[in-house]
This record gives structure tokens, C-alpha cells and sequence, in this order.
């Protein structure tokens, strides 16, 4: 029998999707057959599948010692040292983390310690803040995910309560971003508004924009400011509406105006003439309005960030975004 106090990082989830992180060596239908023949309990007495779990709540699973085997040794190379995340801002409950071009947010494992969520994870754990042999089921989280070859801000969590607050405001559209690019040429109207359709050919791991809606196309739609116009390349702010894979790059390359060092969507030829190793777009200002119950992260309300260097902006428009 192997028993679990519940903390503030468990409670909310349901029982069957906290026991498929604490015990992933369990099949999910024998977890479903435990249930049925009352041998997952919680305080002493049988649980449901779709139970929310509350904090010190006592969980006891009644199940062969085989299923802890490999979960009862959490992994300790957090320890270790490693490159840490540029950090924009931290609270005792989220991390603003400046993520560079060439760094990919998540690999095959979270282990990898060349991924976003890694250097989070090792820089909390060696901070002390967060120590997986003590967590039954969560770990830090990223809240959104940027392309490896697109930089800006990324949002990680360092509660579940947290992380659970986020992806809602995320969801409700209460966390505004913007984006600079350089384009090439110049935009001409210099703002406006975008329009369309995008569709993802998910083999070829691209979207095609088509201006009336086809079969599997969503509706994608930004708006766009140029900052410093110019006849080689301009300086364009972009504010997603919605938020579509590659969106930004496949509608500016639309509108004629691809995003410098895009392989996909840009010019080769003009890309090779400038010897960009990676597309010039960047996530450089993240701001909270929200507009409903916030909770532990109401203080948030009205704040924005903004990262403190772009490399490509300081290089061809000298701007000084912030």
C-alpha cells in the first residue's frame, strides 16, 4: 500500500489524472479497474475516478509495490549546473524568461538540458524552490511555447495554482504580447489590420494562407505598426488576434513583406545577403489585463514586461524599443 498527502501543487486535479502523473508505471485500465473494486481510496474511503482532489487529503492506493518502483527515485540531476534562463522578472509564483533564438522550448524529455523548461527546472531546484523528490505530480510548467528559432518572452510556472491561473488568462485573451520583426521592404499601408485564412499542412510542418475560408482553415487576423520604415528593410510591431501556428511569418510574407532570416516563408536570396542565422522575429513585450478573478495573481494586473536587448532591432534601426 502507498500512501499520498495531497499539497497545494496537487489539489484541483482530478484523482485519475493526478495518478496517471504519480504513477505512470500504472496502465491507465488497471487504474480504472482499482477504482471500480475500491482499492484507491482517499481518507479512508473509496474514491471515483473524477474525485477533486483537496489539500491534505490522504490518498491510498492499495495496488502491487512494482508500480513505484522507478517513481520512487526522482530524478536528481537538477542538481547539477547548467546554463540558467535569462530571467526578465520572478515572483514567488511565475518565472519571465527571455528565451533566445536556437533554443526549443521542450524536447522528447524534459530531462534535456538543452530545453527552456529544463534550465527553469534546474535553476528553481537548485534554488531550493522546488525539489522533486518531494512533489507527488507537478513540476514546473511553461505557460506558452515559442518556435526554437523565434525569441521573446516565455511564462513558467512555478505553482500549479499559477500555472492554472495563466493558461486561463492565456485562454481568455487577458495576456496581450507583441512582437518586433524586420521585414523586408516596406509596408504600405505602414498599420493595419491582416485577414484571413490559414490552413497547416502538418506533414509538411507549414501553413498556407488563403484569403476565403477552405475546408480545415482557421480565421487568422493581426494587426501591425511599422516603427522605423525603410526601402530594404522596416521595423514592424505585431500584435497577434489570433493565434495561429507561424502566423506572423506566413501572413507578412502574404502581404509581401516576409520576415528577415525566414527560410520557410522569406527570400533565400535576400536572407543569404544579410547572413541571418535565424529568423528576425522576436516576442519582446508581454503585458496582464485582466478582465475576471485573477486570485493569487490579481498583483499582476496592469503590469508589462519588456526585454532588454534585440539584437537585430539595435543592429539595423538602432531603436530603442523599450
Amino acid at each position: 500500500m502507498k500512501e499520498f498527502k495531497i499539497t497545494k501543487n496537487d489539489a484541483g486535479q482530478r484523482l485519475d489524472r493526478f495518478i496517471s502523473k504519480a504513477v505512470p508505471l500504472l496502465p491507465s485500465s488497471l487504474m480504472q479497474k482499482y477504482i471500480r473494486t475500491k482499492r484507491i481510496k482517499i481518507n479512508g474511503k473509496p474514491a471515483k475516478r473524477d474525485d477533486r482532489l483537496c489539500p491534505d487529503d490522504l490518498l491510498q492506493l492499495y495496488i502491487g509495490d512494482e508500480f513505484f518502483d522507478k517513481t520512487a527515485a526522482a530524478p536528481d540531476h537538477y542538481g547539477k549546473t547548467g546554463e540558467k534562463p535569462q530571467i526578465i522578472y520572478e515572483d514567488d509564483n511565475i518565472l519571465l524568461v527571455d528565451k533566445k533564438p536556437g533554443v526549443v522550448c521542450h524536447g522528447e524529455k524534459d530531462e534535456e538540458s538543452g530545453t527552456l523548461i529544463y534550465q527553469v527546472s534546474a535553476y528553481l531546484a537548485q534554488k531550493g524552490e522546488w525539489d522533486p523528490k518531494n512533489e507527488n505530480s507537478f513540476a514546473p510548467a511553461l505557460c506558452n511555447r515559442i518556435d526554437r528559432n523565434t525569441g521573446g518572452i516565455v511564462i513558467a510556472a512555478k505553482t500549479a495554482e499559477a500555472l492554472r491561473i495563466i493558461n486561463l488568462k492565456i485562454k481568455e485573451r487577458e495576456v496581450d504580447k507583441r512582437y518586433l520583426c524586420a521585414v523586408l521592404g516596406r509596408p504600405a499601408p505602414e498599420r493595419g489590420v491582416l485577414t484571413g485564412y490559414i490552413f497547416k499542412d502538418a506533414v509538411k510542418n507549414r501553413v498556407y494562407v488563403r484569403k476565403n475560408p477552405v475546408t480545415g482553415a482557421k480565421p487568422a487576423k493581426l494587426e501591425y505598426k511599422t516603427l522605423v520604415p525603410g526601402p530594404e528593410l522596416s521595423l514592424v510591431e505585431c500584435r497577434l488576434i489570433t493565434g495561429r501556428t507561424h502566423q506572423i511569418r506566413a501572413q507578412m510574407a502574404d502581404f509581401g513583406h516576409p520576415v528577415l532570416g525566414d527560410g520557410k516563408y522569406g527570400s533565400e536570396r535576400r536572407n543569404k545577403a544579410y547572413k541571418e542565422r535565424y529568423q528576425a522575429l522576436y516576442s519582446y513585450k508581454l503585458a496582464f489585463f485582466f478582465k475576471t478573478e485573477s486570485g493569487v495573481l490579481e498583483y499582476l494586473n496592469g503590469k508589462s514586461f519588456t526585454v532588454g536587448k534585440i539584437g537585430f532591432a539595435e543592429k539595423y534601426f538602432n531603436y530603442d524599443f523599450r
